[in-house]
C-alpha cells in the first residue's frame, strides 16, 4: 500500500467527503476517487460506503484507519524531526478552536507562529466545545482550544486563557435596564441563549446552579448556534445575552452594546489546550502550544 493513498483515505475518512478531501489536498475529486479503488482493490475488501453525500469507513476501513493515521503520524513527524535537525520548521498543523477562542483568539497567535514558522500550514476548524472534543478524539485535529474543561478523561486539558461572560444588552433598545440589576431582575429579561455543547453556556449554566437560578424560569427569547448570532440578536433588540467579553470588546467602546453588572454574580471561566493522552504531540505542535504561552 502506497503511503500516499493512505493519507488520502485518511483524510477521506475525517473529512467524510471525497470533495472536501481533494480541496484540502489540492487534488481533483475523480482522482481522489481512483486512489481510494486502488486503495480497496490492494486490500481485497471495500473500505469506504458511499451514503449519499457522505463516505464513511466499513468495518475494514474503520480497522485500516486505526493503523493509517499512525502511519501517517510517525511519517509527519519523521519529517519534522529532519526538518528541526536542519533548523527549519515545515509541515502542516490542524488544530480546532471552540466559538470564542476560533473566531477572536486563535487567529491572532496562529499570526505569531508564522512569523516565527512561515513553512508552516496551519488550519484552523471551528466547532462548539463538544464538536472540538470529538476533533481531538477522532484525530482530525492535533489539538484544540475549547471554551470549558472536556468531561471524557483520555483528554489532556491545560488551562489556557481567562474569559468572563458579561451580560449585555443593545445601547439603543433596552434604555430601561439599570447599568446595575439584581438577581430577581433576571426573570425579567428576554434571553438569547448559546446552543447546548457550548462552552459558553456550560459555563453560564454552571455559574446559576451554583447561585440558585433556575434556568427554566428565565425567559429564552431565542436559542441560536453561534456568538455571532447572538451578538447581533442583541443589537437588534430580541433580547440580552451573557457574552464573552473577547466578542465584545470592540463594541462595548463603541456603544454599540453596553455590559450590565449584576449584583453579587460574576461568571467567569478558562479556555483550554486539549489534546488527547494517547497520543504523541508532533514538534510542530509542540512549537504552536509555546506560542499560546506567550502575550499577544
Amino acid at each position: 500500500m502506497e503511503l500516499r493513498y493512505l493519507e488520502i483515505f485518511c483524510k477521506v475518512v475525517e473529512l467524510k467527503s471525497f470533495s472536501k478531501a481533494a480541496s484540502e489536498l489540492f487534488l481533483t475529486q475523480p482522482t481522489i476517487s481512483n486512489h481510494m479503488k486502488t486503495l480497496e482493490d490492494e486490500a481485497g475488501i471495500q473500505l469506504l460506503d458511499r451514503l449519499g453525500r457522505n463516505v464513511l469507513p466499513t468495518k475494514a476501513g474503520e480497522i485500516l484507519y486505526g493503523y493509517a493515521r499512525e502511519i501517517v503520524k510517525l511519517k509527519s513527524n519523521a519529517v519534522q524531526e529532519l526538518n528541526k535537525f536542519m533548523g527549519s520548521v515545515k509541515g502542516s498543523l490542524i488544530i480546532g478552536g471552540s466559538t470564542i477562542p476560533g473566531e477572536y483568539i486563535l487567529p491572532g497567535y496562529i499570526a505569531q507562529f508564522k512569523k516565527a514558522h512561515p513553512d508552516v500550514v496551519v488550519t484552523l476548524r471551528l466547532g462548539d466545545t463538544q464538536d472540538i472534543t470529538d476533533m481531538v478524539m477522532d484525530g482530525s485535529i492535533e489539538m484544540g482550544v475549547i471554551g470549558s474543561k472536556a468531561d471524557d478523561r483520555r483528554i489532556d486539558c491545560r488551562e489556557f486563557l481567562k474569559d468572563e461572560l458579561a451580560l449585555v444588552a443593545s445601547a439603543k433598545h433596552f434604555k430601561g435596564i439599570k447599568n446595575q440589576i439584581d438577581m430577581k431582575d433576571l426573570k425579567k429579561l428576554p434571553f438569547i441563549m448559546r446552543e447546548k455543547g457550548s462552552g459558553s453556556r456550560r459555563a453560564l449554566e454552571e455559574t446559576f446552579k451554583k447561585n440558585g437560578v433556575n434556568m427554566d424560569e428565565l425567559n429564552i427569547a431565542a436559542e441560536v448556534g453561534s456568538t455571532e448570532a447572538v451578538k447581533q440578536s442583541v443589537r437588534a433588540g430580541i433580547g440580552v445575552s451573557f457574552l464573552s467579553l473577547f466578542a465584545v470588546k470592540d463594541e462595548i467602546p463603541r456603544k454599540i452594546l453596553r455590559k450590565i453588572s449584576i449584583q453579587g454574580f460574576h461568571v467567569s471561566r478558562h479556555f483550554y489546550i486539549a489534546t488527547d493522552k494517547a497520543r504523541a504531540i508532533s514538534p510542530i505542535c509542540q512549537s504552536f502550544i509555546k506560542t499560546l504561552a506567550r502575550p499577544l
